[in-house]
C-alpha cells in the first residue's frame, strides 16, 4: 500500500523557508555552524555524494555547498511545520552533493541543537526518509526553491539521469581499485595489502 504524500503549495513554502534561512543566519552561532562545517574535511569521506562533482575540491567547493544545503533544510524545516510534523512529507528530495553537505552540517549536532533552541526551527534530516538520487528538474523542491532563491546552482543540483549517469561512471572506477557498491563494501586487503 503506497500513500501519497501531501505538500503545501511551492510559494507558500518557499515564503516561509526564506524566512527560516533569514532566521538561522542570524543566529549568534552561524557562523561557527557554517566554518565548522568548512572544517569538516579530515574526518569526512565521501565515496559518492561528492565524487558525483567533476572536479570536486572540498577546500573550494564547501563554500558554495554550504548555502544549498542550508537552503533544502530550510525548504524541509518549513514543510515540516506547515505539514504538522510530517517527517516523511519534509524529507523532500535533494541532490546527492547537497544530502552530503547537509549530513556534515547535522554532525554539528550541539551548535545544530543550540541554534534549533533558541529559534525555534525544527531542523529535519531522517535517513530513513530519504529518496537517495530522486531529485529532479522540475520536481517538488526545485519548485520551492526556485520561488524562494530563484535558479540552482547546477555544480551541484544536476537532475535524475545525470546522477545515474555518474554514479555508474564513480562506481565502475571505485570497482577495480576494490571500492564496491559505492564505498559500502571494500575488498579483503583493501587497507593491509601493499
Amino acid at each position: 500500500m503506497s500513500t501519497t504524500l501531501v505538500r503545501p503549495a511551492p510559494e507558500i513554502v518557499a515564503r516561509r523557508a526564506r524566512e527560516i534561512l533569514m532566521i538561522v543566519e542570524g543566529d549568534r552561532e552561524y557562523d561557527r555552524l557554517r566554518t565548522a562545517c568548512a572544517k569538516y574535511d579530515e574526518d569526512w569521506t565521501s565515496f559518492m555524494g561528492y565524487a558525483l562533482v567533476d572536479g570536486f575540491d572540498i577546500a573550494t567547493d564547501t563554500e558554495p555547498l554550504f548555502p544549498e544545503a542550508m537552503r533544502a533544510m530550510a525548504i524541509k524545516s518549513a514543510v515540516y511545520e506547515m505539514t504538522d510534523g510530517d517527517e516523511e512529507a519534509a524529507e523532500v528530495p535533494v541532490a546527492i552533493p547537497v544530502d552530503e553537505m547537509i549530513h556534515a552540517l547535522a554532525a554539528q549536532f550541539t551548535v545544530l541543537s543550540r541554534i534549533q533552541s533558541r529559534t525555534g526551527i525544527k531542523f529535519v534530516h531522517a535517513t530513513d526518509r530519504e529518496a537517495i538520487g530522486e531529485w529532479d528538474h522540475g520536481d517538488y523542491t526545485h519548485q520551492v526553491y526556485r520561488a524562494a532563491w530563484g535558479p540552482m546552482n547546477d555544480r551541484y543540483w544536476f537532475g535524475k539521469a545525470e546522477t545515474a549517469k555518474r554514479r555508474a561512471v564513480v562506481m565502475a572506477k571505485y570497482e577495480p581499485v576494490g571500492i564496491l557498491d559505492g564505498g559500502r563494501r571494500f575488498a579483503p586487503g583493501f587497507a593491509t595489502a601493499s
